[in-house]
């Protein structure tokens, strides 16, 4: 057995932490609103075939609950540790662990999948979190790195940017929603982890909430959003976004987002 050890390079504990604040309501509200590209992935069939996968950057395990329905053996990681908690609940037959994207704790050629859904994008240095998902891997298995798409296909771009007027601007290269959104970028990125890049598939993934407090809830649930929560307040964080998406108001009081997806199926 083969199991890489290196140093963590920070970003678990900074968005461990952050994403843990809000876990339940990202897990109840913001979750599903990704049902489509999980659904999506699993139908491929590059993925059809796998016996075993592994999702990195898990979350609260519903891609895992998901994979569960066709494929054996399913295992998540994840910095967030009530995350994990609500993933194993889930998901009880899952391995779930907390860890470092960088540093996975499974073994040399564990997997025939592995995916990161919104997950990559966040690690220090995201092409070793790719080398780690390649390392743990089989010869011949399949990387989904799934992301936002263009900002222009996301109307859910505006609450981002609103929760972003609240707090310093950030280092250059500093990790961000569509840090890996451009076609280009993606495919270098997985050349650069030794990966060889395939096709990309984008999926529409509405955001669909029935009231304002309830898109609150799923919106200010996230890591960025608790970042912009701290550097002003909730009432701010809250008023920004309420702004942001009046437009996105229906007549009946429900909100309706349009959002598009993306995801590169890459083989070691």
């Amino acid at each position: 057995m083969n199991v890489a050890t290196p140093a963590p390079t920070g970003s678990a504990s900074v968005q461990g932490e952050l994403w843990g604040v809000r876990a339940r309501d990202y897990a109840e509200v913001q979750e599903p609103t990704f049902l489509p590209l999980y659904e999506s992935v699993l139908a491929r069939p590059e993925v059809a075939k796998a016996n075993s996968i592994l999702d990195v950057g898990c979350g609260p395990g519903l891609a895992t609950q998901v994979f569960s329905r066709k494929i054996g053996q399913v295992a998540g990681a994840d910095a967030t540790a009530p995350f994990i908690e609500i993933a194993r609940r889930r998901v009880p037959g899952g391995d779930f662990r907390v860890a470092e994207m960088e540093a996975l704790p499974f073994d040399d050629g564990s997997f025939d999948t592995v995916t990161g859904f919104n997950a990559f994008q966040y690690a220090a240095s995201p092409v070793n979190a790719l080398r780690e998902a390649r390392r743990v891997s089989k010869a011949d298995g399949v990387i989904i790195i799934a992301v936002w798409g263009l900002p222009e296909s996301c109307e859910a771009a505006g609450h981002l940017k609103a929760l972003g007027s609240l707090m310093p601007p950030p280092p250059p290269g500093a990790p961000g929603p569509f840090a890996l959104s451009d076609e280009s970028r993606l495919k270098a990125l997985a050349s650069e982890a030794g990966l060889t890049p395939g096709a990309i598939v984008d999926v529409p993934c509405p955001w669909i909430y029935p009231d304002l407090e309830t898109a609150l809830k799923g919106m200010l649930s996230a890591g960025p959003a608790e970042r912009a929560t701290r550097a002003s307040s909730l009432a701010r964080a809250s008023e920004a976004v309420a702004a942001a998406i009046e437009t996105f108001r229906t007549p009946s009081g429900s909100y309706h987002l349009n959002n598009t997806f993306r995801y590169l199926i890459a083989r070691c």
